[in-house]
């Protein structure tokens, strides 16, 4: 038997019913989303003085948008949507960013979109292929900041 590719239409209407499917997503343990717009945290080497130190700090900026950003769980996003990109609660505004499949170390470069509230992410067609994920896999991905 010959499936044509109008028969495989169906399958794919289904799929876009996964795109609210998330599961928990683990933030790193520090501190807020990080941005592109956030700077180097530099503290003066002339500051000796330990409270001095942690003032500066303090008022430095978060961490450059490079790095971990923690793991996540992801589903299937809408599968008519090009590209290969990541919405996830990880990231408070769009960026470049990739991910790697803990399961079997495959990555990708992705462009990283922010996806409000708290819970899984939602990955491209392209980008489940792209690390080796079936369709209806939920992979664990660990997302980086391009930088």
């Amino acid at each position: 038997m010959r499936l044509t590719p109008l028969a495989l239409l169906p399958a794919l209407a289904l799929l876009g019913a996964c795109e609210t499917q998330t599961a928990a997503t683990t933030p790193p343990p520090a501190g807020p989303p990080v941005t592109e717009a956030d700077g180097p945290t530099v503290v003066p080497a002339a500051v000796t003085d330990p409270a001095a130190a942690a003032a500066a700090r303090a008022d430095a900026p978060a961490a450059p948008a490079a790095g971990s950003l923690g793991t996540t769980i992801a589903s299937l996003g809408a599968a008519g949507e090009g590209g290969l990109w990541l919405k996830t609660p990880l990231v408070s505004r769009e960026m470049a960013g990739r991910v790697v499949n803990t399961a079997n170390g495959q990555s990708a470069n992705v462009t990283l979109r922010p996806l409000g509230g708290q819970g899984g992410s939602q990955a491209s067609l392209g980008l489940m292929q792209a690390v080796g994920a079936g369709l209806t896999d939920l992979p664990e991905l660990e997302v980086f900041a391009a930088g």
